[in-house]
């Protein structure tokens, strides 16, 4: 299972998630034929403001555990208003 994780801008997560899924594929294939495993590559993408991609849930779910969606958007949130305020001040 590999993981990634993007913080992109609002407009562009739908973009991001499918260059995510397509820039593994490669890897992932040769993980499968190499291991003889099964490989999942799993864009877990935050929008910069906090909110997720409709299809997060269901990605959460692949990973073993729980996993609070809040969790995962405070640090996003957090360094998105902390590089506003280096730029701005």
């Amino acid at each position: 299972m590999s993981v990634d994780v993007a913080i992109p801008a609002d407009r562009n997560v739908m973009k991001k998630q499918a260059w995510k899924i397509l820039k593994y594929e490669y890897l992932t294939i040769q993980l499968q034929c190499m291991w003889n495993v099964k490989a999942n590559v799993i864009p877990a993408l935050i929008e910069a403001t906090g909110t997720i991609s409709k299809s997060l849930k269901q990605y959460l779910s692949y990973i073993s555990g729980k996993h609070e969606i809040k969790e995962l958007q405070k640090p996003a949130v957090l360094c998105t208003a902390q590089i506003l305020q280096e730029v701005l001040v």
